[in-house]
């Protein structure tokens, strides 16, 4: 059967899962960590993708991220980083063979309220996985960067989490005020389930305008409205005046 193609739209971001195969570890030591780091930071510079947040697990890889010009910019991003790091695994540690779970999971995310909320599952990852209490105490995440202003040459910010303050700073207060409430279980799992079948995660209205632009006709399903956040981002910029 002949694979289902992805939506994959330049200017449009997408939620990337890449599992190790059989969920193998694909991280043993802190220098794993940061040789995938590198080689996405060059695939990713290579190929413009636009990488907005990110988890690396012992085990999987979530990205949120935008594909700035190629349509099959985040394909080539990953077929080059994931090659790149089976020859640095295999070599280090003396195996052979395939590291990762066949094709990558992917789904389109709306450049609306669901970036925000999926920002918030890929760096809360760790918590739900239980290896950490909060998330500023994971290192291989983005969320040191996203709410605490950590630089990193990796991080693309999106737009609407630009929108989030008008300086840096009351930026990151509301950043961190998303996080005071623990994400819906059915918000978890409509986003595990969109990804795993590459179904699009946005309002009815969104669908629309990638049917338009793609030209495929994609599934309605009842999704619900991502967790609302405006009374949190009020009280963030209270602190703040």
């Amino acid at each position: 059967m002949a694979r289902k193609p992805r939506l994959a739209p330049a200017g449009y971001p997408q939620h990337v899962i890449q599992r190790g195969n059989n969920r193998s570890i694909c991280f043993k030591c802190e220098n794993d960590y940061i040789a995938y780091i590198s080689w996405l930071k060059k695939f990713s510079s290579k190929f413009d993708v636009g990488i907005h947040a990110w988890v690396l697990m012992t085990n999987h890889v979530h990205l949120l991220c935008t594909p700035n010009l190629d349509n099959l910019g985040v394909s080539k991003m990953m077929q080059a980083l994931g090659r790149m790091y089976v020859r640095y695994f295999n070599h280090k540690y003396e195996r052979s063979g395939t590291l990762w779970e066949g094709r990558f999971h992917s789904s389109l995310v709306s450049n609306g309220e669901y970036l925000l909320t999926v920002h918030r599952y890929i760096e809360l990852n760790p918590v739900r996985a239980n290896m950490v209490e909060k998330p500023v105490e994971y290192k291989w995440s983005s969320y040191r960067i996203n709410a605490l202003g950590t630089h990193s040459s990796l991080h693309s910010p999106h737009p609407v989490y630009l929108n989030l303050g008008a300086s840096e700073h009351q930026r990151l207060v509301a950043y961190r005020a998303l996080f005071d409430d623990e994400l819906p279980q059915t918000v978890i799992d409509k986003i595990q389930s969109g990804t795993r079948r590459g179904l699009v995660l946005g309002s009815d209205s969104f669908k629309q305008q990638i049917e338009s632009l793609t030209g495929h006709r994609l599934k309605r399903e009842a999704l619900g409205r991502p967790p609302q956040t405006s009374e949190q981002l009020t009280t963030a910029r209270s602190e703040i005046t």
